[in-house]
C-alpha cells in the first residue's frame, strides 16, 4: 500500500480499505503472492490457511500474524510443511493503530529470515528468532500474562476506588509506583510474594470482599487471592 507493496485481501465480513485489492476468497487472495500474512483470529488461523495452499504458489511464504497458541503456530507449520509451503509465526508486540507496519514483531519458524527481510524493505520492524514456529507466539503470549493482568488488576482497582471515591489518589499512587520500578522490583516481588504467601492470601480476600462491598466484581482480586493460597500450600512446613 503506502509502503509500495502490491496487496490484495480478503474478509468475508468487512469491505477492503483504501489501497488493498478485495477478492471472493482466501485463496484468490494467497495466489500469486510472494509474502502472504494471515491476520484475523486464532480459530480462523488454521481453515485460512488449509483454504488457500492450492493457490500458493512455489516460493511464496505463509507469515501467520494472529494471537495463537504456539501448539496453533506448530499446527500451521506441520500443515505447510506437508504441502511444501513454509510457514512463519510472527508476533505483533505492541498495538498496531499509531505504528502500522512499524510495530515491533518478532518471527521465528521456516523462512522466518526472508519474511522479515521482505517486511524490512516496507520499514517493519522485525525481530528474528532463532526457533519454530510457536517461539514467537510463547513470547507474545508469555508477556500478556504479566502485561495484560497487570493491566486488568489497574483497571479493577481504580474502578473500586472510583466508587470508593479515592480514585485520583490511587491512580497518583499506581503512576509513581510505575515510574520508579526497575529491575530490583521484580526480584522483590517474586520473593516477596512466596515468602508472604498466606498473609498476602488473606489480604486478598478481605481486598476481594471490600471490593464485592463498593459493587465491583472482584475478578483479579479473587484469582491473585487464589494464586497466594496456591503458593502457601507449595511451602514446605517449617523446620524441612
Amino acid at each position: 500500500m503506502t509502503a509500495g507493496a502490491t496487496v490484495r485481501g480478503y474478509d468475508p465480513r468487512v469491505p477492503p480499505p483504501v489501497g488493498v485489492t478485495g477478492t471472493a476468497s482466501d485463496a484468490e487472495a494467497a495466489a500469486g503472492a510472494d509474502l502472504i500474512l494471515s491476520v484475523n483470529s486464532a480459530k480462523e488461523a488454521v481453515p485460512a490457511l488449509t483454504a488457500s495452499l492450492d493457490a500458493i504458489g512455489p516460493g511464496a511464504i505463509w507469515a501467520d500474524l494472529n494471537t495463537a497458541t504456539p501448539g496453533v503456530k506448530q499446527r500451521l507449520a506441520e500443515v505447510g510443511r506437508s504441502r511444501g509451503v513454509p510457514v512463519t509465526d510472527i508476533a505483533m508486540m505492541a498495538p498496531v493503530p499509531g505504528k502500522g507496519l512499524r510495530v515491533p514483531m518478532l518471527a521465528s519458524g521456516e523462512a522466518a529470515g526472508r519474511a522479515a527481510a521482505t517486511l524490512r524493505g516496507y520499514g517493519a520492524d522485525v525481530e528474528v528468532l532463532d526457533g519454530p514456529a510457536g517461539l514467537a507466539a510463547l513470547r507474545k503470549l508469555l508477556r500478556s500474562v504479566y502485561y495484560k493482568g497487570l493491566a486488568a488488576s489497574i483497571v479493577e482497582a481504580l474502578e473500586a476506588a472510583r466508587a470508593a471515591g479515592l480514585e485520583d489518589w490511587l491512580r497518583d499512587h499506581i503512576a509513581d509506583d510505575l515510574a520508579r520500578a526497575d529491575a530490583s522490583n521484580v526480584a522483590r516481588i517474586i520473593t516477596g510474594t512466596r515468602q508472604h504467601a498466606v498473609r498476602r492470601g488473606a489480604e486478598m480476600a478481605a481486598a476481594a470482599e471490600m471490593l464485592t462491598d463498593l459493587g465491583v466484581q472482584p475478578i483479579m482480586a479473587d484469582a491473585s487471592r487464589a494464586l497466594h493460597e496456591r503458593l502457601a500450600a507449595e511451602r514446605p512446613p517449617p523446620g524441612e
